[in-house]
């Protein structure tokens, strides 16, 4: 088990952010705190997925010896060395923080935002069943069906990690039930993540750069707050970035996150320009295209999700869809390490 990581490292990295977490002025910066508090966390919860793998490795020794050992004790030897796996694979700077989740119709009117909504559903379902917390901050809906726009602010275990390789293109051929004569319909719509940054360097807004625009707030718990122009936008008119917040019903709360999300959008494109200076003196090319097609969800003329990355496929799109997204996940992260 030596080879998957280092477990007497992650328990001086524990022993470490324990001592950290005792100082007396810990919770100053609560910003920092939480990052801190987040990472004892999931390395307490990788150094417990090995140590039940150590038992359950024990017990297996012991019902070999009297030749009582089952298929389900292989199984579930193999379901713990699988997880633990997984783990090794979130070796990003950024994979163990919090992150925002965006999703965005291409053209095609009601069509792409019905996609939309269902790839909203889908991460919500993904979320709900392996224990994330999320909140769906920004949400307009579509003027006839699905939504125009949706943003998730998702904490939890590797969330950005577990979430970064989603961004990109996905794409959904059906018979579309918005058209009379049944025809087959393709849509296209557009995921982004970004990590929370912990440090956001020198990322300043300058008031002059911002344009904000405040709205009544509409989708998700819209009506208990669109008595009042509570929703913000920000546009960032050097880059043409725009974000937007409805989740809070005050204004000023609205104004904050929109703002704190810009600036970790903002961070990341100076990030990405980095790499990409960097990849051009080294001549690595390889790189995320923030248009590129990642994904099929294919349920006519016949059933099937296509990674088109990884090529890994899965027949039952229903099952995605409905949020069991983990192989999928997995494909691409063992792609991306090997």
């Amino acid at each position: 088990m030596g080879g998957l990581f280092d477990v007497d490292e992650l328990e001086k990295e524990k022993s470490s952010l324990l001592n950290i977490v005792n100082e007396e002025h810990f919770w100053d910066n609560v910003t920092s705190a939480n990052e801190t508090y987040q990472q004892l966390k999931n390395i307490n919860k990788i150094l417990d997925l090995y140590n039940n793998l150590e038992d359950n490795i024990s017990i297996a020794k012991e019902l070999l010896e009297i030749e009582d050992i089952s298929l389900d004790n292989i199984n579930k030897l193999k379901e713990d060395i699988h997880k633990i796996e997984i783990n090794t694979l979130f070796k990003g700077p950024y994979d163990n923080n919090s992150c925002y989740l965006e999703i965005h119709p291409g053209a095609g009117g009601t069509e792409s935002c019905d996609w939309a909504s269902m790839l909203l559903r889908m991460y919500e379902r993904f979320l709900d069943k392996n224990n994330y917390k999320y909140k769906v901050i920004d949400m307009q809906d579509g003027d006839q069906a699905g939504i125009k726009s949706a943003t998730l602010y998702i904490e939890g275990f590797y969330a950005y990690g577990y979430l970064k390789n989603e961004m990109g293109v996905h794409r959904l051929v059906r018979i579309s039930p918005f058209d009379a004569n049944k025809r087959r319909h393709t849509s296209f719509a557009s995921v982004s993540v970004t990590p929370e940054f912990g440090e956001l360097g020198d990322i300043i807004l300058k008031p002059e750069d911002l344009k904000i625009d405040v709205y009544h707030s509409s989708g998700a718990g819209g009506q208990s707050v669109n008595t009042s122009n509570s929703a913000v936008r920000i546009t960032h008119l050097p880059t043409k970035t725009v974000v937007t917040c409805q989740v809070e019903r005050s204004q000023l709360r609205n104004k904050e996150m929109a703002l704190k999300i810009l600036q970790n959008k903002l961070y990341q494109l100076k990030l990405k320009e980095q790499e990409s200076k960097l990849k051009n003196i080294t001549g690595d090319i390889d790189d995320i295209n923030f248009g590129s097609q990642i994904r099929s969800y294919i349920l006519e003329p016949y059933k099937l999700v296509k990674d088109h990355r990884s090529n890994y496929e899965e027949n039952d799109p229903e099952s995605v869809l409905d949020g069991d997204l983990k192989e999928l996940i997995y494909s691409v992260l063992k792609m991306k390490k090997d």
